[in-house]
């Protein structure tokens, strides 16, 4: 278990509109659980009190200096001298590796309404990370430097759908089997959709590692 005593945690509320994150750190260690101590909210220190069932995004450092980040959800809660709150550990091979905070790039086609100059083009996305994203241009004219406005479609597998509103900045233009992409550079993201986009990578991420172990 790449987890271990002491470790600290960042947790994220999993698929919610405010974003919260919460720290911890882990007190015990089970099979295929983890035993952390009661989390508390980064921005005003209160402590957080997670129903049983409830989903959330756990990342952390490990003794190399990788972080990672896994699903998980709370399954109880014991009290062995303190109180400490129970999370499903899914297994070293189920953890996400991510780097400088943000996912790798995942190749995933988007719908994405691109604003210029007043004009809003619908065009769709070749990939995206929580830094930027590619778009195949169609018969649209962008150059480099240019600043657009973007409204991203996010669809996740629970069937929830969010739209992030996103400034860009064009960072380069180029061919692709034929077709004109513009890589785009997130210039202004507020945290809460930073995490909402952060929340897709992780879920294709798993979706592709899980197709990929089917077919193999």
């Amino acid at each position: 278990m790449k987890l271990s005593l002491g470790t600290s945690i960042t947790i994220d509320k999993d698929f919610t509109e405010e974003g919260e994150k919460f720290r911890s750190r882990v007190v015990d260690l089970g099979k295929d659980c983890v035993m952390i101590d009661y989390p508390t909210h980064l921005d005003t220190g209160r402590t957080a009190f997670f129903m049983d069932g409830t989903q959330l995004l756990v990342s952390f450092v490990d003794e190399l200096k990788m972080a990672y980040v896994f699903k998980t959800e709370v399954v109880g809660r014991l009290n062995k001298g303190i109180p400490m709150l129970q999370l499903m550990y899914p297994g070293d091979a189920e953890l996400i590796k991510i780097q400088r905070r943000e996912f790798v790039r995942i190749e995933s086609p988007l719908d994405v309404a691109v604003e210029k100059d007043g004009v809003v083009h619908q065009l769709v996305a070749e990939d995206i990370s929580a830094g930027g994203m590619a778009v195949n241009l169609a018969k649209s004219d962008f150059e480099r430097d240019d600043i657009v406005k973007l409204t991203i479609v996010l669809p996740f597998a629970n069937n929830v759908i969010k739209y992030v509103k996103v400034h860009a900045r064009v960072v380069r233009v180029w061919d692709k089997d034929g077709r004109k992409i513009a890589s785009l550079q997130f210039d202004q993201i507020d945290p809460e959709s930073r995490q909402q986009v952060i929340r897709l990578c992780f879920e294709r991420q798993l979706k592709k590692r899980k197709d990929r172990e089917k077919s193999s």
